[in-house]
């Protein structure tokens, strides 16, 4: 499914525009031999004949079907052999001690060591001063966009990469190896170890960013905030204008916010990265119920008439 042109590749097969592939050999056709002989099956049903160079076979030949069977099987278990290899010998560095190859903001890999690389090590620093100086993730996300410091990616900082940088173990010098893997040559998809595989604790690993203390300040603040979140958490209110909002300028749904002034709905978009990200305006809950009466025919505001004749609403940005 996550071979695109492969596909492709089928489908002008089966519009007529291709009657013959070629291709290096029967182990860069498919990853399987189920999948091998069902594709091979399908073709040869519309007449398209598969020649695999490396082993000189037509697949519309008389003998190619079984030739191609056997060759599968062998590239198959070719294929779990190089796998296997390959995880024993990660998992033997790991032992070492000796890291996979990774991209850690901070840091370059030289050879098995990270060398931090000064400026992205201040940023790094920055981040976590923010944070215990009282900022969340998006309002960390927010000064750095604003700013245009770029992030690890080179696009728009999120909360979610502010997130990973702030319990990221590895910047206090120290390393846990194996916390992946991968299920199995075959998907090749990776998987959480949760104590299928063993993991190993490296202590001085490399050179450290960010104190001990200093990560545990972090980690204990994030559930401090967490907490005082879970013991506010109350039911959710469905309001009338709930869900029906939608912000004419970047198409996010507004949402109630209690301020100052009194209650307003907001663009989610706005209240969460600012201007910079969408221009559009809160709008007081009265003034709303005001002109939805109004547009109704209505003396005052009525949730039930609401509900039942109004779909949606669109904002504009003047």
């Amino acid at each position: 499914d996550s071979r695109h042109e492969f596909a492709r590749l089928i489908a002008d097969c089966k519009a007529g525009k291709v009657d013959r592939i070629i291709t290096k050999s029967v182990s860069r056709f498919a990853r399987n031999t189920v999948t091998l002989l069902s594709v091979v099956r399908e073709l040869k049903t519309i007449g398209v004949d598969i020649y695999f160079e490396e082993q000189n076979i037509h697949t519309l030949s008389s003998d190619g079907e079984l030739m191609i069977t056997i060759l599968a099987s062998y590239a198959q278990e070719e294929s779990r052999s190089v796998s296997e290899n390959q995880k024993w010998r990660i998992r033997k560095n790991f032992e070492e001690g000796i890291p996979g190859k990774a991209f850690m903001l901070g840091y370059r890999q030289q050879g098995v060591k990270y060398e931090i690389v000064p400026e992205e090590a201040e940023l790094v620093r920055r981040i976590y001063s923010d944070y215990l100086g009282g900022l969340g993730y998006q309002g960390i996300a927010n000064q750095l966009n604003e700013e245009n410091v770029p992030s690890p990616a080179g696009k728009t900082w999120h909360p979610s990469v502010i997130q990973k940088i702030l319990t990221n173990y590895a910047y206090t010098g120290n390393m846990i190896l194996q916390k992946t893997y991968r299920e199995n040559h075959m998907t090749k998809q990776p998987r959480i170890n949760k104590g299928e595989l063993p993991m190993y604790h490296v202590e001085n690993a490399h050179e450290a960013i960010i104190p001990m203390e200093t990560f545990r300040a972090v980690l204990a603040e994030k559930e401090r905030r967490s907490a005082k979140f879970q013991n506010k958490t109350v039911p959710k209110k469905a309001y009338p204008f709930s869900g029906m909002m939608v912000c004419g300028n970047c198409g996010k749904n507004y949402r109630r916010k209690t301020t100052k002034t009194g209650i307003v709905w907001i663009c989610s978009t706005f209240n969460t990265a600012g201007k910079a990200a969408c221009a559009a305006k809160q709008i007081p809950e009265e003034t709303l119920m005001i002109t939805a009466a109004e547009a109704l025919g209505l003396e005052s505001f009525s949730p039930e008439v609401f509900a039942l004749r109004v779909s949606s609403i669109t904002s504009s940005v003047p």
